[in-house]
């Protein structure tokens, strides 16, 4: 900090005073600063004395509510003294109105009796941070309106006790609401008074949080009638007892011994419990029928990393209860539910969520499936025992379904029984995402099940062995989108596309997709369409799209693709256009491009370059970005081409040039009037050596050319004859590095 801060006597708000090495001197500047109010941070402690610190006179500083103290991290600087710091602590005394402590990164082995006087009747929350050298814990219980008590980061500390709740305290933590303890790697014991039954014990605690205490034996508080959120982490030495916690509503058991009920007394419901969540427990050691009282009902559920599971109904789980269920990384688990197990009509599954991961021995879903009738969404992932979703029926509200990386999946639906009547039976998914399923052949087994009535949104991604995609012929009117990733079987769709089609967007990649179906110009709703390495896809053979919705049409790596849709040129909505290594014979027809177009793409197409010069660039006025490659234009050697006069849109504000062999120059006048042209990129250009005018690119805001070797050297800073024309751009690449501004720079 500058010096000085002595005569700023007015100075109200300063969040943080940093001291530096060397100039410990400074805190005491801090003397004359009374009027100093709010949150106030004193940082770098490590470099101050406690003489110095005896000035700051921070007891007079009746304005500061939120004080946090904080040390320097390295604990190892050999120019740390603990008894230094200590006296620093005494000296910091702060005014008894305090509100919130925090402090971090002390290296003392005890701290100042202060912290723990109960004169500090306001002091709500206090914050012990990373004090790695303290043996101990201050006395803090006896602090009458303490509500937040946080205590991370204590290496030494072995034992919690009489020492944390104050001698002789009948009432301690009387106000305690949230106490957290997280990072004390040799902790053991926590001595809660237990003995001493005057010694009213945490009365008000709402939230318990305990984590990253691998040593940690002793048990908990046994009564903590007030207690809603408990959360134990990775305290893997640790039984946990579930006993008298009548009030709780979140229970987060993770990386623990043993979790067991204390049967002494008579298992009650926990009627208010939300949430439970038991992941890596090594032991579970709670009989069935107690499991059904304590946790059947709370809304969400969840179970991660349970090495020995291998049904839910062994241990007393069930579907029933619950709304959201979540089960993970279970490598044992054969089923949820047992092979009998039915819906008892008293008890209505309300589950609506159900996600089921990495679980690889999982080889049936549970027969009550499709009697779960709230359940609208599924999740399915990396469930290698799977062979079908579902038999028969799915459930009968489902609206979202996503199923990844179940490599045995064959079917969506197994039809089991050979009834074709069971078709009828209404289907309300409305969303089915596949991923990476390369056993998967066809959506139902037999063809009867129809699934997507209803469907909006369809997304199969890189299912290699996906041969048939819709058992009827005709395209589900109610999809919106549909989107095709590597599955290269499939090579149709659907026959026909219905005249009352929603269809939105139409995206396929990397597939064996030979031809969309029938029907394209029926599609008043369709706005995309993008096709991308689909090696065996030929050209549209009906007469067009509609021209209402439709705006971006991109067809890319499909060789087979010789010919545009014949009414691309009418489409007056269409935005952008994108056709780039197809086959080498495709043309644009004779009617012109889309006049409205905002983005335009060519590659490896020259005959549409050819047409695109002849027909007139500029008469696209409402382009600006122009992408194009120049593969197969061996003739081209200006761009825009001068012999004709070829002049460029005003709109652009982004031109990308590559692949043009023989390009050697840039024809100045075709870059007249372009004051919104604000990016030029030009790519594996060999013979190029000049760039347009100066005057032609004040408006460039950036520059980027590669794999250009000569005109690379034009544009050098030194000898170029081209810098003088690209100096003014603010940001300039030449094989990938700044030119302007310097790397160096």
């Amino acid at each position: 900090m500058p010096s000085g801060f002595d005569q700023l006597t007015k100075l109200q708000i300063l969040s943080n005073f940093v001291i530096g090495e060397g100039d410990g001197h400074l805190i005491r500047e801090l003397k004359n600063l009374s009027s100093l109010r709010g949150n106030f941070c004193l940082s770098g402690l490590d470099n101050v004395n406690g003489q110095d610190a005896r000035e700051t006179k921070l007891n007079e500083k009746l304005g500061i509510d939120g004080l946090e103290l904080q040390w320097g991290v390295d604990f190892e600087n050999s120019t740390r003294k603990k008894e230094v710091e200590e006296r620093v602590m005494d000296f910091l005394r702060p005014q008894k109105k305090l509100e919130q402590l925090i402090i971090e990164n002390y290296g003392g082995v005890k701290f100042s009796s202060w912290i723990a006087d109960s004169s500090f009747k306001n002091l709500s929350s206090l914050k012990l941070r990373n004090c790695k050298n303290c043996k101990s814990l201050p006395s803090v219980g006896r602090l009458p309106l303490l509500k937040d008590l946080s205590i991370i980061g204590f290496d030494q500390v072995q034992k919690i006790g009489v020492e944390l709740f104050g001698e002789n305290q009948l009432n301690p933590f009387a106000s305690l609401e949230i106490l957290s303890i997280e990072s004390l790697p040799n902790w053991k014991e926590w001595d809660t008074c237990g003995g001493d039954e005057k010694v009213l014990k945490l009365p008000r605690l709402r939230e318990l949080s305990i984590k990253t205490c691998p040593q940690f034996l002793g048990r908990l508080p046994t009564h903590l009638p007030s207690l809603q959120k408990l959360e134990i982490h990775s305290c893997t030495r640790l039984v946990v007892s579930i006993s008298s916690f009548p009030s709780l509503c979140k229970f987060s058991i993770r990386g623990c011994a043993e979790l067991v009920d204390d049967s002494s007394s008579p298992a009650k419901e926990l009627s208010s419990l939300q949430t439970l969540s038991l992941s890596n427990i090594s032991k579970f050691n709670i009989p069935a029928d107690r499991t059904i009282l304590r946790f059947g009902n709370s809304e969400h559920f969840e179970i991660d990393g349970w090495e020995e599971l291998a049904s839910l109904s062994q241990h007393g789980f069930s579907l029933v209860g619950h709304r959201f269920i979540s089960v993970q990384h279970c490598p044992q688990l054969q089923s949820l539910e047992a092979e009998e197990a039915e819906l008892q009509p008293d008890k209505i599954s309300h589950v609506e969520s159900l996600k089921i991961a990495s679980c690889g021995r999982l080889n049936r879903l549970p027969q009550v499936l499709h009697e779960l009738t709230f359940l609208t969404v599924m999740d399915i992932q990396v469930c290698r025992g799977l062979v079908s979703f579902a038999e028969n029926n799915l459930p009968p509200n489902l609206k979202k379904l996503k199923i990844a990386e179940c490599e045995n999946l064959e079917y969506l639906v197994d039809e089991k029984e050979d009834n074709k009547s069971m078709s009828s039976t209404l289907c309300l998914l409305e969303e089915l995402s596949i991923y990476k399923c390369p056993s998967l052949m066809s959506l139902s087994s037999k063809g009867h099940k129809n699934i997507c009535n209803q469907l909006q949104l369809l997304d199969i991604t890189h299912c290699s062995k996906l041969s048939c995609l819709f058992s009827n012929t005709k395209f589900p009117i109610t999809l919106k989108h549909l989107t095709i990733r590597g599955c290269p079987e499939l090579e149709y769709i659907a026959q026909e596309f219905e005249e009352t089609a929603c269809l939105e967007s139409i995206l396929i990649f990397r597939s064996g997709i030979k031809s969309l179906p029938r029907g394209l110009d029926k599609l008043i709703h369709l706005q995309e369409i993008w096709l991308d390495s689909c090696s065996n896809l030929v050209p549209f053979e009906e007469s067009g799209l509609l021209t209402t919705s439709f705006r971006a049409f991109l067809v890319d790596r499909c060789g087979k693709f010789g010919a545009l849709p014949k009414c691309m040129a009418s489409i007056t909505s269409l935005r952008e256009l994108r056709v780039c290594n197809c086959s080498a014979d495709i043309s644009f027809l004779s009617e012109g491009f889309p006049v409205n177009l905002a983005s335009l793409a060519i590659s490896n197409a020259p005959k549409i370059y050819r047409s695109l010069v002849e027909w007139g660039l500029n008469r696209l006025t409402s382009l600006q970005k122009l992408t194009i490659g120049g593969g197969g234009c061996s003739n081209v050697v200006s761009f825009p081409e001068e012999g004709i006069g070829m002049m460029l849109p005003p709109s652009l504000t982004r031109i990308s040039l590559s692949e043009f062999e023989n390009l050697e120059f840039m024809f100045s006048e075709g870059f007249q009037d372009l004051a919104s042209l604000k990016e030029l990129v030009i790519d594996n250009c060999p013979k190029l050596t000049s760039l347009p005018k100066k005057d032609m690119l004040l408006s460039l805001g950036y520059l980027r050319i590669s794999r250009c070797p000569l005109l690379k050297e034009e544009c050098s800073s030194d000898k170029g004859r081209e810098w003088s024309k690209i100096s003014h751009i603010p940001l300039v690449k030449i094989d990938f590095k700044n030119v302007i501004p310097r790397e160096s720079d």
